[in-house]
């Protein structure tokens, strides 16, 4: 089947999508980003993405060409148009063509929308769970803006898949864990705590990780929003990532020390549990 995009107002077969060479985000990188997942052919935590969306576009000076209800509709006609029942669709917002100019303005900004099918309930590696690489933190300091601009991220990853991790946590220079490449870091406590950074301009405020965090304090669990490092990660009794393309997967392994037993932990199973029955009542 012939996979379909959405770009300036225009379903089209996603192979023929063309945008300018003199487009902003093709040269500037100055352009912003969304994934949001599908699961049984519905969007997940959709109004939290196109809120992050718009925030992120503002702190740009980015003015999306459409209202975000108009977008979520769009999207929903990808979903439909593709027949895509778990994966996700990615949305992206640049400045448009302009001549190049660092203070150039275009009077047409591109929006560009597109459908990935991928498993997102039956993995493999709940069983096992994930390792992580810890990588000094290599991006700009606006990182709560979901940048398109994410060479820092492609070399973390190449870095930590190199070492065999299949993700990275990226680490100020204080030593306290910001996040990770692509997810939201989080520990379990040897006393059941669950410990996340707080928002800030330091890391990107995951929508998953704030659907997740409401979720494990209606079910009990203790929370603390602040700063911790990699030594406590790694003492940890669980690690957990959260993200849109993955929901809630158990980190095992960070920099090759086991985590806990070694085994996924029960809060990062039952916290997977409640988000995937939270996203299909949803």
């Amino acid at each position: 089947m012939e996979r379909i995009a959405w770009l300036n107002g225009d379903f089209v077969p996603l192979a023929e999508a063309k945008v300018s060479a003199q487009d902003r985000g093709f040269l500037f990188a100055e352009g912003i980003y969304e994934f949001t997942a599908i699961l049984d052919g519905k969007l997940v935590d959709s109004a939290a993405h196109l809120a992050r969306f718009e925030n992120s576009a503002a702190a740009l000076d980015l003015k999306p060409p459409l209202p975000a209800a108009q977008i979520e509709a769009i999207q929903r006609e990808l979903v439909a148009r593709n027949g895509v029942r778990e994966g996700g669709v990615y949305f992206q917002l640049t400045g448009g063509p302009a001549e190049r100019d660092f203070l150039a303005a275009s009077a047409s900004p591109t929006l560009f929308m597109f459908t990935q099918a991928h498993n997102l309930i039956d993995r493999p590696v709940l069983e096992t769970g994930i390792a992580v690489k810890t990588i000094a933190d290599p991006r700009w300091a606006r990182r709560d803006v979901k940048s398109i601009m994410l060479l820092g991220q492609v070399l973390a990853k190449r870095e930590a898949a190199a070492a065999g991790a299949q993700e990275a946590w990226l680490v100020d220079a204080a030593g306290f864990v910001t996040e990770g490449a692509s997810s939201s870091a989080l520990v379990v406590t040897q006393e059941g705590v669950l410990v996340t950074r707080p928002n800030s301009r330091d890391i990107l405020p995951g929508c998953t990780r704030k659907a997740v965090l409401a979720l494990a304090e209606r079910d009990g669990v203790k929370l603390e929003e602040r700063l911790f490092t990699v030594a406590e990660a790694r003492a940890a009794g669980e690690a957990i990532l959260t993200s849109a393309s993955n929901f809630v997967l158990p980190v095992t392994q960070i920099d090759g020390v086991a985590i806990g037993d070694g085994k996924p932990g029960p809060i990062a199973r039952r916290l997977r549990e409640l988000y995937i029955e939270a996203a299909r009542a949803g």
